[in-house]
């Protein structure tokens, strides 16, 4: 047992699990992606504990501190246990048996030997185990993977891959949220195993690609890792090496549109807009001279990415969001108060909506050429007319207005689909400053009308 001298600290709830596992005669460690993040100074979300204890026997000695447990995981040796009101998953120490079904063993042998069970892990370093008293277990050296900023898969990684196809998912959302690169071997057989991504459900699938798309180097993990990302994405693989052949462009379509992930602010949203924003351009593409011209390829992008977001069953409301992202994000807005309330009024009021197209128009423009830099600055001007429309209170949706349906039925118009157009008119005519957005005008309008 090779154990290196880190001291770690860790919150009082995960040594006190510890405690209660050894008062009990057993052995216990901290574990996996807790530790990983621990060592490298980054805010730890969970702790998960190994132990020789059987899940039976962890769970007696938790139940006579008189600590709930529930058996989130028995067939594969795992309890959760409630320590001062947070949840710790406690694994018995195992080695898994075969994955038939591609991601999850058929049954798992325990043992007594954490060396066992940390070299059954996916990558070097999550393959590594912490005590308070006993330093940072490395079986596999993940430690000198973490200090060169390498992830490796543990052993074999064809093998590692075969087992559990999310994994190969997983080194590509690591290298995004840990800045870390992917080595060679271990990246040669996440794309020769790629299609066992089609193993894993969409939810998973899903999950893994939000970590990877909010990730801080988010743009090295999509230029890495597109030739794996094509398994489940098969409409992105076009954007690879796709020259755009105009003075605008100094990146292909793909390096583009890694360069606007990463520039666009990290909200799920707007992310996955950005990965979406130019998918149709490889398909919108028709030559002129030497001139490549784009001409719809928003509505090709919208058609794409409606595919993929069904697939990977994303909510009809998130995804009619991205959507409208995608369809919008060329659309020239001019940087006026009167523009601005227009297209609020045309995304039914929705500011933050409309906040993130802004975003995604100025990230877009970063990553063109320095011819551009009106376009970069159109999109800067535009997020603070929003801000100057929003302070005044400006009225873009009727909700707005200073008067309602009842208003106008006293004005004498029947109550129905005239009502509303009404009301439309009514919006249209503050919106573009003819009317103020008060009572007594807005009835005399109608009247008039």
């Amino acid at each position: 047992m090779t154990t290196a001298r880190f001291d770690i600290v860790l919150p009082d709830y995960v040594v006190h699990t510890l405690r209660v596992i050894e008062d009990a005669g057993f052995e216990a460690w901290c574990v996996g992606g807790g530790v990983r993040d621990a060592l490298l100074n980054r805010d730890v979300h969970d702790y998960d504990i190994a132990t020789s204890a059987p899940w039976q026997a962890a769970e007696e000695a938790f139940l006579r501190q008189n600590i709930p447990v529930h058996h989130t995981g028995t067939k594969h040796g795992t309890i959760t246990a409630v320590v001062q009101d947070h949840a710790i998953e406690i694994t018995t120490y195992r080695v898994d048996g075969t994955y038939s079904d591609g991601r999850r063993p058929d049954s798992v042998e325990f043992t007594q030997s954490i060396e066992e069970d940390l070299i059954r892990r996916d990558f070097t370093i999550n393959a590594l185990a912490y005590h308070p008293d006993r330093g940072v277990l490395d079986s596999c050296n993940g430690l000198n993977d973490l200090e060169q900023g390498i992830i490796r898969a543990v052993g074999d990684p064809g093998k590692r891959f075969t087992e559990d196809g999310l994994r190969i998912l997983r080194g590509c959302r690591f290298a995004s949220q840990l800045g870390f690169s992917i080595e060679p071997k271990t990246l040669e057989a996440m794309k020769t195993f790629k299609m066992r991504l089609s193993k894993v459900s969409a939810e998973r699938i899903t999950h893994e690609m939000d970590a990877l798309l909010l990730g801080n180097h988010v743009y090295d993990a999509l230029m890495e890792s597109i030739d794996v990302l094509g398994a489940i994405m098969p409409e992105i693989v076009a954007c690879k090496g796709f020259d755009q052949h105009t003075p605008y462009h100094i990146y292909d379509v793909w390096e583009h549109t890694a360069w606007v992930v990463q520039r666009t602010p990290a909200t799920r949203l707007g992310r996955w807009a950005a990965l979406f924003h130019d998918i149709g351009k490889p398909a919108a593409c028709f030559m002129e001279g030497e001139r490549a011209h784009f001409f719809g390829h928003a509505k090709l992008s919208v058609v794409l990415a409606r595919s993929i977001m069904q697939r990977l069953l994303f909510s009809p409301a998130f995804t009619s969001r991205v959507l409208t992202l995608v369809r919008a994000h060329d659309d020239t807005i001019a940087a006026t108060p009167k523009s601005v309330r227009r297209a609020l009024a045309r995304l039914d009021g929705d500011v933050e909506l409309f906040d993130t197209l802004c975003d995604l128009k100025l990230a877009d423009a970063l990553a063109h050429s320095s011819l551009s830099e009106p376009r970069i600055q159109l999109a800067r001007e535009l997020k603070q007319v929003l801000v100057d429309v929003i302070e005044q209170q400006d009225a873009f949706t009727i909700k707005q207005l200073a008067i309602n349906g009842d208003d106008v039925m006293a004005l004498g118009v029947p109550a129905g689909p005239a009502v509303g157009e009404a009301l439309e008119a009514a919006l249209d005519a503050v919106i573009d400053e003819h009317v103020p957005n008060e009572r007594a005008a807005l009835l005399e309008f109608l009247r008039k009308r």
